[in-house]
């Protein structure tokens, strides 16, 4: 799996409100923020279930993870997603470690499980 998700007992934007400040309580600032549903509405007029994807940095692990691997930007930020789908509400993250198998440099792999730990950490706060 690459990604670590729960189902959690509260509405969409509520989940987004807590998903702010737990990135937050963990080091993390959110760079990029993608209202799906609202792209989806202006681009396609299709209508879409609530859905937002948080880009999030911590920047002493993505320093870190830069030196190690000049071209690893292409793999960051770390991506949340809160989202509704037939009346529930769903949180998950990206796995880092899964996502730095693909490149193969063991400098990551330390970095990657200490982003993974706080991003559960994240969800499971929420």
């Amino acid at each position: 799996m690459y990604q670590y998700k729960k189902e959690i007992g509260m509405g969409y934007k509520e989940a987004v409100a807590r998903a702010r400040e737990e990135l937050q309580k963990e080091g993390f600032g959110v760079l990029t923020e993608i209202d799906v549903k609202a792209t989806l509405k202006k681009k396609l007029d299709v209508d879409f279930d609530d859905y937002i994807i948080l880009g999030a940095c911590n920047p002493p692990f993505a320093y870190q993870a830069i030196q190690a691997e000049q071209d690893l930007g292409l793999m960051l930020p770390c991506n949340l997603i809160v989202y509704s789908k037939e009346g529930k509400t769903f949180v998950a993250s990206i796995k880092p470690t899964v996502q730095m198998e693909k490149i193969g440099n063991q400098k990551l792999k330390s970095v990657a499980v200490q982003v993974e730990q706080k991003l559960k950490k994240v969800v499971d706060s929420i």
